[in-house]
C-alpha cells in the first residue's frame, strides 16, 4: 500500500526551513520521502510518502520540533491505485487515439524536403 499525508505548516520563509522541515519529517519512523512546497507568508505544503499510514502526532511532533505549525492534515490510503484510478480515462483516451483501436487510424505526413534524422 502507499500513502501520500499531506501537511499545511504556517512560518516557512525560506530554503533553511524548508531543510529543517524536512530532515525532522524524515526521522519520523516509515517516511520515505518528504517533498514540500513553500508559500512565504503562508500556508506551505509538506507532502509525505509512506507504505503504511503514519501517527499524525509524530508528524505533528516534527513539524513542532522544527520549529513551525501544522495547520492542516489529510492522509491518503492507497495513494498509487487512486492515482491510477483517475489517470485511467484519459489514458484510454489516448490509447484509443494512437493506434487506431475504436477510431479512425492516425494519419502520419512526411515531408519530402526533411532529410531523416540519423
Amino acid at each position: 500500500m502507499s500513502t501520500v499525508t499531506t501537511l499545511g505548516v504556517t512560518g516557512m520563509t525560506c530554503a533553511n526551513c524548508v531543510a529543517h522541515v524536512t530532515d525532522d519529517l524524515q526521522q519520523v519512523d516509515g517516511v520515505e520521502h518528504v517533498s514540500i512546497v513553500l508559500n512565504v507568508g503562508g500556508e506551505s505544503e509538506a507532502t509525505v510518502f509512506s507504505k503504511e499510514p503514519l501517527e499524525e502526532q509524530a508528524l505533528r511532533h516534527a513539524v513542532d520540533e522544527a520549529g513551525y505549525a501544522v495547520t492542516s492534515y489529510d492522509l491518503q490510503t492507497d495513494a498509487l491505485a487512486a492515482q491510477q484510478a483517475a489517470q485511467a480515462p484519459a489514458r484510454q483516451e489516448a490509447h484509443d487515439c494512437a493506434c487506431g483501436h475504436d477510431a479512425q487510424p492516425a494519419t502520419k505526413t512526411y515531408d519530402p524536403q526533411v532529410p531523416p534524422r540519423r
